[in-house]
Parts: C-alpha cells; sequence; structure tokens
C-alpha cells in the first residue's frame, strides 16, 4: 500500500518513518511538504491512500480529484473531521479514517496551561520580566481552588480536564448530550445555561458542528460571569470571534486562553514571522492583556504524535487487509 502524506513537517518524520520500515505494516510512504488542496490533489497519483491533518482541505472538488487518480482511502491524522465532506467521500468511494483518541491528557493539559496563562498573566509577566520591571501591577489573578470549572464536551479530552479541575479542588460542572459514567463522582452535568452562569473556568471539549457552531456567541456570553476564564482547545468554530472580540472591549472575562480561532486554516502550523499577516482576528485578540494565543498545539507532545503514528497505520493496515475498520467516519 502506497500512502501519499499532505502538509508534513519534520517531527512527522520521527515516527512514521520507524513505522513504515516494520514490514507488519506492508507500507510505502511518500512525504509532501505541501498541503491538501484542489491544486495539489493531482500528486497523490499513483498512490492508494493519502493523510491528511486538521488544515488540509477535504471538500468536495479536492476529493473528487483524488478519486480521479485511484486514491481509496483517505487516513486523517487526527481525530476532527468538519474539514471532510463525508457525502462526497462516500459518493467517491473514499473510506475517511481518523484517530479519534491520541492523547486525550496532552490536549485537557494545555487547556489548563492556557487557563493558568491568562488567569496569571504569565506571557505578561514574563515580558515585563524580561524587561527588568519586577512590579506586580497588571498581573492579579484569582486562585482556581475552591471555584468552578464548567466542561463542555465529556469525551476523551473533556473528561480528561474534568479529572484536572477536580485535581485542582474545584468544583466541576459538565455539558453532554451524553454523560460519561467514568466521571461518575467528579462532575456535576447541568444544563448548558446553567453551567454557563455559575461556572469561574469555562473549557469548550466538543466537536464542531451545525449545532455547536457559535455556541459561545453573544447571547451565551452575556450569560457567564464577568471574571470567567474562557478556554477552547477544540475547534475555532465553537465561538463566535465577533462576539468575543466586543466582550473582551467591554472587558468580560478575567481572562481567555485559545489553541484554536476561527479562519486560522491559513496560518496553521506556518511561519509568518518575516510577513505581514492577512488575517485580522490574531493581532486583535493579542491586543488584550488577559489574551492567550497558542498555535494550534495542544496535542502537540511526544506521547499524542507516537499515539497518532501508530493508529494512523494501524488503520491502513486494517483498510489493505480489508479487516473491520474500527475508526472509520461515515457521513
Amino acid at each position: 500500500m502506497k500512502i501519499i502524506f499532505y502538509g508534513t513537517r519534520e517531527y512527522d518524520h520521527y515516527y512514521f518513518d520507524v513505522l513504515a520500515a516494520d514490514p507488519e505494516y506492508g507500507c510505502e510512504i511518500r512525504f509532501l511538504t505541501a498541503n491538501l488542496d484542489a491544486d495539489t490533489a493531482p500528486l497523490a497519483q499513483g498512490g492508494d491512500a493519502v493523510c491528511a491533518f486538521v488544515n488540509a482541505d477535504c471538500s468536495a472538488p479536492v476529493l473528487e480529484k483524488l478519486a480521479q487518480v485511484g486514491i481509496r482511502c483517505l487516513l486523517l491524522r487526527c481525530a476532527g473531521y468538519n474539514n471532510v465532506d463525508l457525502a462526497a467521500a462516500q459518493k467517491c468511494g473514499i473510506t475517511v479514517l481518523r484517530v479519534p483518541g491520541y492523547s486525550p491528557e496532552a490536549v485537557a493539559e494545555h487547556a489548563m496551561a492556557l487557563a493558568q496563562a491568562a488567569n496569571r498573566r504569565i506571557c505578561k509577566a514574563y515580558i515585563k520580566v524580561r524587561n527588568n520591571n519586577f512590579a506586580l501591577d497588571g498581573l492579579l489573578g484569582y486562585n482556581l481552588y475552591g471555584s468552578s470549572a464548567g466542561i463542555v464536551g465529556t469525551g476523551r479530552i473533556g473528561a480528561a480536564m474534568a479529572r484536572i479541575c477536580h485535581g485542582f479542588g474545584m468544583t466541576v460542572l459538565a455539558y453532554d448530550q451524553y454523560r460519561n459514567p467514568a466521571l461518575d463522582g467528579i462532575v456535576r452535568y447541568v444544563e448548558l445555561d446553567e453551567l454557563l452562569r455559575t461556572a469561574d473556568l469555562i473549557s469548550l471539549h466538543c466537536p464542531l458542528t451545525a449545532e455547536t457552531r457559535h455556541i459561545i456567541n453573544a447571547d451565551t456570553i452575556k450569560m457567564m460571569r464577568d471574571n470567567a476564564i474562557l478556554v477552547n482547545t477544540s475547534r475555532g468554530g465553537l465561538i463566535d470571534t465577533n462576539a468575543l472580540i466586543d466582550a473582551l472591549r467591554a472587558r468580560k472575562f478575567a481572562g481567555v486562553g485559545l489553541d484554536v480561532y476561527e479562519d486560522e486554516d491559513g496560518q496553521v502550523f506556518e511561519d509568518f514571522s518575516d510577513d505581514v499577516l492577512q488575517n485580522e482576528v490574531v493581532p486583535i485578540l493579542m491586543s488584550f492583556p488577559n489574551v492567550v494565543v497558542t498555535s494550534h498545539q495542544a496535542f502537540f507532545t511526544r506521547t499524542a504524535l507516537q499515539s497518532i503514528a501508530i493508529t494512523t497505520m494501524e488503520n491502513a493496515r486494517a483498510f489493505a487487509r480489508g479487516e473491520k475498520l474500527v475508526n472509520e467516519v461515515k457521513g
């Protein structure tokens, strides 16, 4: 089986090269630095499958071009699949496989790091000390111990975040259509309105769907406490960016931590340090002293990368052998 990898970085080689050399997987990998889109799809000519990441364009036109060059399988080396037109994939005869749980703790730990950085103004404090300014002005935070956390979505990652918040001595509220029995005794499930009204820390851990898009909007933001901390490590589209910016200007939040944001696709994993950003979202968000933005890196740990590689290769092997596809995504 020949797999064409799109949007690869140096760290992808660390784990996939080793596995590709293992005869147990029986595959050949061709790495491309170019990301998957309508222009680069024809580069998959001669392959059996393509492997793409969360920032790839897997829309209908792209999938149609992949099918035309003989691609039968789309391997997502990520958990999310909102960038994939599943109906088009089925029509094109392309099987879609994902990595549903690589390292929930990696993302949850980063979510808590964002909450702490925003709450205690870590980034601002670092810059001040670098400039020999040791004054405490503008650095006041509050204890998470004894406060309440609101977890929106209690799948693997949300559950990991709930356990972290519980370990911090927080009262943990949760909202999800499906209750996670593993969290019995740790969280109390409530309706979203109650969670938004009472939580001091709100952390988003749900997939991006038609129902969850802009789940955080002008109306739901009004429900939140003025000194709440909002964290998003899931998908940017969960938050209405314009409503968030308006709220920040009105001094609504104690802190906001974002690893994802709307319209980030053209910037994810790219270096613009010697360029001018065309997207205005990040400069505006970074103008607020209580906002911390990171580069879609919540997943980025050695443990997670190794798990992603192993599951991706197991997905490929199962497809090649006609075995049961436990990680298949269907429309």
